[in-house]
């Protein structure tokens, strides 16, 4: 515990540095680049210092020059770390629109032009999404969890449809991202933080032309099946199966 206590005390303090200097770069033009590698930055520091070890495996499958719409499975906060430090590119998160209420770390998250999700207030989180495809349509991918919530014991739950409105009136392809192990460095409603491994499994892109809003479920249920089944996979593989895919050890 008293380790955990030390590498949170040590996080924030790193968070609030980054996050000032996010602000400042903030008024510089094209900010939101500059903010979003200063982001990636600080997901990478973070993961050093508290020993976490990432595997990405099916790196090959990103369509680089394309906006797509990232989805992911969501065991723990250290998922935003992994996602910022590993997925390559530039993306933009949807957040939930509590978070940018928090001092300095809210003005970091708007330099970066991540996008607020009002969960509580459907036609205003349609105004969101809405916005969120035109930046797709202007070339920026944005990375989602689309089980809205943290499991707190690692199955995967089902998908709200927000998300694939956005990528179905987007036209952006959506990518598949499965993260296991992340639950037991960090879990749910936790503190403590145990060292360990990730793995981040990236399957190929998947189309959305030909899916209408009516054809949503058939989506969702696509998606929803690609990231369990390499969950469970990667879960149950090890290191044995690795070099059948290909990989990038960081």
């Amino acid at each position: 515990m008293i380790r955990s206590a030390l590498l949170v005390t040590l996080g924030v303090a790193i968070t609030a540095f980054m996050s000032f200097w996010a602000v400042v770069f903030s008024i510089f033009p094209n900010a939101d680049n500059k903010v979003h590698k200063i982001a990636n930055i600080w997901g990478k520091i973070l993961l050093l210092i508290c020993n976490t070890k990432v595997e990405v495996i099916g790196k090959e499958n990103l369509q680089t020059g394309k906006p797509h719409v990232f989805m992911a499975n969501h065991q723990s906060d250290f998922d935003i770390l992994i996602a910022l430090a590993y997925i390559p590119g530039q993306f933009r998160w949807l957040v939930k629109k509590e978070l940018f209420n928090i001092p300095v770390f809210g003005a970091a998250m708007k330099g970066a032009g991540y996008i607020e999700i009002d969960r509580n207030n459907r036609e205003k989180a349609v105004q969101n999404l809405d916005e969120a495809a035109l930046r797709i349509r202007n070339g920026k991918s944005v990375m989602t969890f689309p089980e809205g919530t943290r499991s707190r014991n690692g199955e995967i739950k089902a998908f709200k449809q927000g998300t694939f409105y956005l990528a179905i009136k987007s036209g952006a392809s959506i990518v598949p991202v499965s993260i296991i192990g992340s639950g037991q460095i960090m879990p749910k409603r936790s503190l403590r933080v145990r060292p360990g491994k990730v793995k981040l499994v990236i399957d190929k892109a998947i189309d959305t032309k030909g899916y209408d809003l009516e054809k949503r479920q058939e989506l969702i249920e696509k998606v929803r099946d690609i990231i369990i089944k390499n969950y469970d996979y990667w879960r149950e593989a090890g290191t044995a199966g690795i070099k059948d895919m290909g990989r990038e050890t960081a």
